[in-house]
C-alpha cells in the first residue's frame, strides 16, 4: 500500500543541520602541582559530556548531535581565545563550561555574546568546584551574559567518571534547547501570500523574526503557486509519482455538500492540490531538479526552516484549498517515502508556525495545529449525548479541530517503543506505521460554503491517552512575545458521542479532544481556565511532555512563559533569573526577558 522505503537515504533529508555544542574543559592555571594533576580529570569531564550528548541527541534530519572539544584545557584568557576562535570556526552554538576544580572565571568564561551558555562544576570535597562555578555564575551576571549553572545533587568522589542521572538531565536539556536556537539563525520564515481573514496572528513580523530568532522574513505572493502551475515549473516526473500515490492511499471522505462537485471536477482538484504540494516545497527548500529544466532561480528555494499558506479568502475564493498541501507538509511521509516533517502554518499564522517549529526542533516529531475550538463540560457532554465523561475527560475537555495542517501522525496511528500510540521522529517510523496513519485518515471534500474553490480536507479522530504538550506564541504590546504551554492528554470519546459532538462543529476535518493537567491554580484551575486564558484562536500540539523543554528554550530566547502546568522541580532557567526574584519565578521570568532583550538585538 505505502510503497518501498528501503532505499531511503537519511542524506536526502529537506534540510541540513550543522551546528554543534562547544564544550569548554576549564581548569586551575597555576602549574607546579595543581593544574597537572587535574588535566585528566578536566578533560574527562569534558568527554563525558560529549558521549553523552552525541548519543541521546539528534537534529530532526535524524543527525546526531555533535560536539566539539576545546584542543587542550582552558586556564587563561590566552587558552580562552583559542578555544574561541576555535569554535567560531566549528558552528557551534552553544558552550558547555565543564570542570571539577577552581579556576579563574572572568579569565577563562565564554565571553561571546551569541553563544547559549551552560557551566558544570562537579560536586566533589577534593577541590572547591562548586566554589568556581558560583563564582562564574556571578561573572556572567555582572557582564550581561546569561548562563545556565549545573551542579550535582549529592557529592561524588573525584575519581568518580559518572554523570548524575539530574547532571545528565540538565545538560540534555540546556543542549537540546540550544541546539534548538541555533537551528534557526540563518534561516528564514517563508509566508506565502499575506493575511488570512484579519488574523492577527497572521502579520509575518519582520522584527520579531530577526531579533528573537534570527530568522529572515521571506514573502512569495500566492501567485507564484499559478505560475509555476501554468508553467509547468515543477518536477512533472515526481508530480505523476505524487498523483498516483495519492490515488493509491489517500482514501475519500464524506462530501456534505448541498451542490457537491462533480467528479470530473474532483480529479481536476486533485491533480492540482498535488502541483500546490510540489511547489510550496520548492518554494521553501528549492530543488535542483527545477536547475536541469532551465529555472536556476526557482531551484534555489529560499533557505525556510518554516513557513505558511495564507489560502483564506483570495485563493479559497476560487481555488482548491490548501489543507492536502499543508497536511502532506507536515506529515513525515509523503510519495517520496518516510523523510524530516515540514513546519508549515495554515492561514499563515506566523505566530502558531513558530510555537509548532519549537515543539519540530525538540522533538524532531511532526506538530499538529489546529483551533483552539471549544470547551465542552462534562454537564454540557452529558446533556448534548446523554454520556457522562469518563477516562481523562470527566473534567471536560477542548475540542483542537482545523481543517488544514494537521499532519497525518497526529491521528495517533503510529506505535511507540511500549506499544501505545504515539508520534515518532521520522527514523522511528515504520512503512507500518505510516500505512496506519493513512488508513485512519479520509479526504473529506472541502465545505463549499467555506472553501468555494473545492479541494479536500483530512479527516481523522486522534487516538486518546497520548501525552502531548500544545504551545501558542503570542504577541502583546508593550511586552512583544510571551509563550503559553499546557500538557494534557489525548481522549478517547465513545464513537456515538465522538460523531454527535464532531457533527456539532464539522465532521470532515481532523479532530482531537485534549484534557490539560490540571494543577487547581490559576490558568489550570480547571478546563475552561485553560480555554478562558488561551491568548489566540490557534495552538500547536506535539507528542509527549515536553513543556519543561519549552521553557528552557524561552528562556534562551528571552521569551517569558505566561501559562504553564510544568511542576516547579522541573524549570530550568540562566542563574542569573534568580536575582530578579526566587518567590514568584514567572515574575522574575518577565523582568528578566524585559531586561535581557531580544537574543539578536
Amino acid at each position: 500500500m505505502y510503497g518501498d522505503v528501503s532505499k531511503y537515504d537519511k542524506g536526502e533529508t529537506l534540510m541540513k543541520t550543522t551546528v554543534k555544542i562547544g564544550i569548554r574543559p576549564v581548569i586551575d592555571g597555576r602549574w607546579g602541582g595543581i593544574r597537572e594533576g587535574l588535566e585528566e580529570q578536566t578533560m574527562g569531564m569534558a568527554l563525558a559530556a560529549k558521549e553523552l550528548i552525541e548519543s541521546n541527541l539528534r537534529h530532526p534530519d535524524g543527525s546526531p548531535v555533535e560536539c566539539v572539544i576545546a584542543d587542550g584545557t582552558i586556564g587563561g584568557g590566552e587558552e580562552a581565545a583559542a578555544c574561541a576562535e576555535k569554535f567560531k570556526n566549528s558552528d557551534v552554538c552553544a558552550t558547555l563550561s565543564v570542570t571539577p576544580c577552581w579556576c579563574y572565571g572572568t579569565e577563562t568564561m565564554d565571553l561571546d555574546p551569541l553563544t547559549i551558555k551552560a557551566v558544570w562544576g562537579f560536586n566533589g570535597t577534593e577541590r572547591p568546584g562548586a566554589v568556581y562555578l558560583a563564582a562564574v555564575m556571578a561573572a556572567h551576571a555582572q557582564r550581561g551574559l546569561p548562563a545556565f549553572s549545573i551542579y550535582g545533587h549529592d557529592v561524588q568522589d573525584a575519581s568518580d567518571r559518572t554523570i548524575p542521572a539530574d547532571v545528565q538531565e540538565k545538560i540534555l536539556r540546556f543542549a537540546k534547547a540550544a541546539v534548538a536556537v541555533g537551528s534557526m539563525r540563518n534561516k528564514a520564515y517563508v509566508g506565502i501570500g499575506s493575511v488570512a481573514m484579519g488574523i492577527a496572528g497572521s502579520f509575518l513580523n519582520p522584527d520579531l523574526m530577526q531579533k528573537y530568532f534570527g530568522i529572515r522574513a521571506e514573502w512569495v505572493d500566492m501567485s507564484e503557486i499559478l505560475r509555476r502551475v501554468d508553467l509547468g515549473i515543477y518536477d512533472h516526473e515526481e508530480y505523476e509519482k505524487a498523483l498516483a500515490w495519492t490515488k493509491a492511499n489517500c482514501k475519500p471522505g464524506d462530501d456534505n455538500n448541498a451542490h457537491p462537485h462533480t467528479a470530473e471536477q474532483k480529479a481536476v482538484e486533485w491533480e492540482f492540490v498535488c502541483k500546490m504540494t510540489i511547489i510550496c516545497r520548492d518554494i521553501m527548500k528549492g530543488n535542483p531538479k527545477l536547475a536541469e529544466m532551465g529555472f536556476h532561480e526557482e531551484a534555489l528555494g529560499r533557505n525556510a526552516i518554516v513557513g505558511g499558506f495564507q489560502g483564506q479568502r483570495q485563493w479559497t475564493d476560487y481555488k482548491p484549498n490548501g489543507d492536502f498541501m499543508e497536511a502532506i507538509l507536515n506529515s513525515s511521509f509523503d510519495w517520496n517515502g518516510i523523510r524530516e516533517a515540514m513546519t508549515f502554518a495554515t492561514e499563515n499564522d506566523t505566530l502558531n508556525g513558530m510555537a509548532m517549529l519549537f515543539l519540530h526542533l525538540l522533538t524532531n516529531q511532526a506538530t499538529v495545529f489546529s483551533d483552539v475550538r471549544t470547551y465542552w463540560s462534562p454537564e454540557a457532554v452529558k446533556r448534548v449525548t446523554g454520556w457522562t465523561p469518563v477516562n481523562g475527560a470527566e473534567n471536560g475537555f477542548m475540542h483542537l479541530i482545523n481543517s488544514g495542517a494537521s499532519a497525518l501522525d497526529g491521528s495517533g496511528r503510529e506505535t511507540g517503543a511500549d506499544g501505545k500510540a504515539a508520534m515518532k521522529p521520522f527514523w522511528d517510523i515504520t512503512e507500518a506505521d505510516a500505512n496506519a496513519c493513512l488508513e485512519a485518515t479520509r479526504w473529506a471534500a472541502a465545505n463549499l460554503g467555506y472553501f468555494r474553490g473545492g479541494g479536500f480536507s483530512s479527516q481523522f479522530s486522534t487516538t486518546g491517552a497520548m501525552p502531548v504538550t500544545m504551545a501558542r506564541l503570542n504577541m502583546v504590546e508593550g511586552i512583544g512575545p510571551v509563550l503559553q504551554i499546557a500538557e494534557g492528554y489525548t481522549v478517547d470519546l465513545p464513537d456515538e458521542v465522538n460523531k454527535t459532538l464532531l457533527d456539532r462543529t464539522d465532521p470532515t476535518w481532523p479532530s482531537t479532544w485534549f484534557a490539560p493537567i490540571l494543577t487547581g491554580k490559576g490558568a489550570f484551575t480547571d478546563v475552561y481556565a485553560v480555554m478562558a486564558n488561551w491568548g489566540a484562536n490557534h495552538g500547536a500540539i506535539s507528542y509527549g511532555h515536553i513543556g519543561a523543554d519549552l521553557i528552557t528554550l524561552c528562556s534562551m530566547l528571552r521569551i517569558p512563559v505566561t501559562m504553564h502546568n510544568v511542576s516547579a522541580g522541573k524549570l530550568y532557567r540562566p542563574h542569573c533569573w534568580a536575582s530578579f526574584g526566587t518567590q514568584d519565578a514567572q515574575a522574575a521570568d518577565y523582568a528578566a526577558c524585559k531586561h535581557y532583550g531580544p537574543l539578536y538585538r
